[in-house]
């Protein structure tokens, strides 16, 4: 050990080293344009990678992902004396049963919508209410700007309080006003701004929220609803919940077990799981075409000192001559493979963290980014510079190899 570190700190070795690589620059810079091109394309691929998981992870954040949307749509087979074409209802008193019959429910929540026209003294717009419980911020995170979400206060008193996108509070109030406490119209009613929210990506619903009770008296719903989240327990599979809770609904509407357009879904986790099943694969890709390019860049370091254990024939017989041993002569070979595998690998880091950092100005910021935060963790480019020593070296040994196979006489000979 003590005689690798001397060997390391020895003025005589990098003096060496130095000779070895200025003696042709152009085919050393050439030689390490492989392995920087190999660290570029490794460290750009999973910054991009990380970029689009966290476009995804903003985009479904706030949502409890293992949850599934269903709804009523027409029947397409006849059953029990019903004619097909039927559209089938959700209502309030199907939750109970559901909740009894279906295993693995967290949470089921009944949510009602329709399209209003809102006012607010010269200011108008187009948007969609939704009737909501205080149980949707929980399946739905609320990103609250100002105020507070709907309660169950707001629920039993059904009181005429409403909660604002902030999409609606653009349209509707001035600059910098606070619209906490002030009252919009919606379809000709009032009613009091409790709360203004940041809507996000998938904010599946209205603009406009008020409480599920005051939707359905001002509508006139009675116990129609129009459609309901489910949202799974950790460790049950939603679709089977999805598959059970259509089952009870069929049941509850006369409609055929196999009529599968009765009810329409969407299903979150599905779209969830597939979309890691994406990334995952994105990341295994990125890996395999990352490391083989460094592979491949790491070989053409070697086949140049093979070219360069062949023109230093003569120099290498000189130091076998007066003493070298065929270690030193290995250690100094595989030595030039490590530097330039590092330095053109640190150079392939830097670059790639520049390229990063532009596609993060360019591409990561405002409502239609592509990713976001697109980074490298600090372990990654650890494992990296890791796996360029240990290629490095292994490359270096065939030419190192090569060195010491020529007999000093035989090397002495070459001109």
């Amino acid at each position: 050990m003590n005689n690798i570190f001397k060997f390391l700190f020895d003025k005589d070795t990098w003096q060496e080293l130095k000779e070895s690589l200025t003696k042709n620059k152009l085919r050393t810079f050439i030689t390490m344009i492989g392995v920087w091109w190999g660290v570029l394309l490794l460290i750009g691929l999973l910054g991009s990678a990380k970029g689009i998981e966290n476009k995804f992870s903003v985009q479904f954040g706030d949502y409890a992902t293992n949850s599934v949307f269903i709804w009523g749509q027409s029947t397409s087979k006849p059953f029990k004396g019903y004619q097909e074409g039927r559209f089938p209802r959700l209502k309030f008193s199907h939750l109970e049963k559901i909740k009894n019959q279906v295993k693995g429910i967290k949470f089921l929540l009944p949510r009602n919508a329709r399209d209003a026209q809102v006012l607010k003294g010269v200011q108008y717009g187009s948007f969609t209410v939704s009737g909501d419980f205080p149980l949707l911020d929980k399946i739905q995170k609320k990103n609250l700007l100002n105020g507070r979400f709907i309660n169950q206060s707001d629920i039993d008193g059904i009181k005429k309080v409403v909660v604002i996108s902030d999409d609606v509070y653009k349209q509707l109030f001035d600059v910098n006003q606070d619209a906490v406490g002030e009252f919009i119209r919606i379809n000709e009613i009032g009613y009091k701004v409790i709360g203004v929210f940041k809507q996000g990506d998938f904010d599946f619903g209205g603009q406009l929220h008020i409480p599920f009770s005051t939707f359905q008296k001002v509508y006139n719903q009675g116990d129609n609803i129009g459609w309901i989240t489910v949202t799974g327990e950790d460790g049950y599979n939603i679709r089977q919940i999805e598959s059970d809770v259509k089952l009870v609904l069929k049941n509850l509407n006369f409609v055929h077990p196999d009529d599968d357009r009765a009810f329409g879904s969407f299903n979150l986790g599905e779209l969830f799981d597939r979309f890691e099943g994406f990334l995952m694969g994105m990341q295994f890709l990125t890996w395999f075409v990352g490391i083989a390019t460094l592979i491949a860049g790491v070989f053409a370091i070697g086949n140049i000192l093979l070219i360069t254990v062949k023109e230093r024939t003569k120099e290498i017989g000189i130091r076998r001559a007066i003493g070298a041993t065929p270690f030193e002569i290995k250690r100094q070979i595989v030595l030039e493979s490590v530097f330039l595998t590092i330095i053109a690998g640190i150079f392939g880091i830097i670059t790639g963290g520049w390229i990063l950092m532009a596609m993060d100005k360019a591409f990561g910021s405002g409502p239609d980014s592509i990713l976001i935060n697109a980074s490298v963790p600090i372990f990654v480019v650890f494992v990296a510079v890791i796996i360029l020593v240990i290629f490095g070296s292994l490359i270096g040994l065939i030419p190192a190899n090569r060195a010491t196979s020529i007999k000093p006489i035989d090397a002495l000979r070459e001109e």
